[in-house]
């Protein structure tokens, strides 16, 4: 049986790995911009010390020119502009805002197919002098301490930082550029889905992260113990675990469920999905993860990759190898289901405002606490005992918060990525409030984070659980922010 999805992320990611943009651009840094309310909208000179694109052979895309209805502005959730108009002649282009330009890049502007696309239609409409203005849920200066962090610990990859209701608060992904030395640009290959682009809509294996899903359905389908041999050779291939070679406990003759989630035993699962059979699996995913067909979000769908031609896939599946691929942002939704039991639908529309008085607003943007999908209540806790261990062993603690986690390394076409997928629960939520207003939320509100690190062999990594440390710094950053 074959089950087979290829969202557009992941077809355009497999076109452009080796596609050339004919120049190269430099990674930009948040120091690098000008310190003013808006920055300038021409190249920096040669005296100028920046780090921001460097553009080698001229750009022959068109500005946007003579619009009746120019766009309306961006604001994040505290009503920090963050991207607007300027007007040149008969030329309207779009304008970041100076001090969030670089770490909001990838996920704004036209050039990264970014929310500004994403949101034209509502940008576009009302007055017909100017636009409609949106707010959204990201949370400008954790959006800019966290890229800072990423820069200063040169962790190439991405951050997301995702609230209890489904809004997202910090989107990152290093590196990034400043979209207003490109300002002429309205979508560029490279910048959308290259290595300057969104990584964190970006769809690649997830590696044992998926293991968040293979223990519940194992666990509903009553598969608790196995034997794991540490290495299993079958039709002339293997499946090894991580410690093959260093654990001399193997053979475990019954390596139980819980045994197998903390020490990420890609065997136990690989045999469990064996035994459980390719239908039950792909509907156990979509019916309690959502995880086969799209979940529509407010900024895009979410569309993961699964495909199962035969038993080999069946059993890489099951520890996010072979067909399986998606993206930070899904990885949020798994994590926040994995402690409270119910995914709820990611989002980034706060509302919509007033362009004029941008404190006025026209319309409530999406809908909180949207649930889309939920564990049986009989198979929550053993998951929760299993992400409870693996944080312990990670050795990341915040006074306050509980934390629960899963680390992944994942084999991607480029490159091994390492993930963290946690959840810092605040000890006083119960992941039911619906927030209209985030400025108190650091008082009871838990923080879903997921980590990816693209480039480990720079910090010498070879597991994600090697990567505790920067994870600790981004859980700091963000409650420090």
């Amino acid at each position: 049986m074959i089950k087979k999805f290829f969202p557009m992320a992941a077809a355009a990611i497999f076109l452009l790995t080796s596609a050339s943009c004919g120049r190269v651009i430099k990674t930009a840094s948040i120091d690098d911009t000008t310190p003013t309310k808006l920055t300038t909208t021409e190249p920096p000179t040669s005296d100028a010390t920046t780090s921001a694109p460097a553009v080698t052979t001229p750009v022959t895309t068109e500005p946007v020119t003579d619009v009746k209805a120019p766009k309306g502005n961006i604001y994040d959730c505290n009503g920090q502009l963050l991207l607007t108009n300027e007007n040149i002649g008969s030329t309207v282009r779009r304008l970041s805002t100076a001090d969030y330009a670089v770490s909001f890049a990838n996920i704004l502007t036209t050039m990264s197919d970014g929310y500004d696309t994403a949101f034209e239609e509502i940008l576009t409409s009302g007055d017909t002098s100017v636009g409609q203005s949106i707010q959204l849920t990201l949370d400008a200066n954790v959006q800019n301490s966290v890229y800072k962090y990423m820069e200063s610990m040169n962790i190439k990859g991405s951050v997301v930082v995702m609230r209890t209701d489904g809004s997202i608060l910090s989107q990152v992904s290093y590196p990034s550029y400043d979209p207003n030395v490109l300002s002429s640009q309205e979508y560029d290959e490279n910048l959308a889905w290259g290595e300057y682009g969104n990584k964190a809509f970006q769809n690649f294996e997830p590696g044992s992260c998926f293991k968040i899903m293979s223990e519940v359905i194992a666990d509903k389908h009553g598969v608790t113990v196995l034997y794991d041999e540490g290495e299993w050779k079958y039709d002339d291939t293997s499946i090894v675990n991580w410690d093959h070679d260093t654990n001399f406990s193997y053979p475990i003759s019954e390596r139980t469920l819980t045994s197998a989630f903390v020490n990420s035993s890609n065997i136990f699962f690989a045999k469990a999905f064996d035994r459980i059979g390719t239908e039950d699996v792909l509907n156990d995913l979509d019916n309690i993860f959502h995880f086969v067909t799209d979940i529509e979000c407010d900024f895009g769908d979410l569309s993961n990759n699964v495909e199962i031609n035969c038993a080999d896939d069946l059993r890489r599946t099951a520890f996010g190898q072979s067909y399986v691929l998606t993206c930070p942002i899904y990885l949020a939704a798994l994590g926040r289901e994995a402690v409270f039991g119910d995914m709820v639908r990611p989002f980034v529309l706060k509302s919509v405002v007033d362009t004029d008085s941008p404190s006025t607003v026209i319309a409530q943007g999406s809908r909180p606490g949207e649930v889309i999908a939920s564990i049986p209540a009989e198979y929550r806790q053993n998951l929760l005992d299993g992400m409870l261990n693996v944080a312990s062993n990670l050795g990341v603690s915040v006074p306050g918060y509980t934390l629960y986690a899963k680390t992944g390394t994942a084999e991607t076409w480029e490159g091994d990525f390492l993930y963290i997928t946690g959840c810092l629960k605040n000890n006083n939520d119960d992941g039911s409030q619906v927030y209209s207003d985030y400025s108190g939320y650091k008082d009871s509100g838990s923080y879903v984070i997921v980590m990816q690190v693209r480039n480990p062999e720079e910090h010498g990594f070879k597991f994600a659980s090697e990567s505790s440390r920067l994870y600790q710094g981004v859980i700091e950053t963000i409650l420090n922010s």
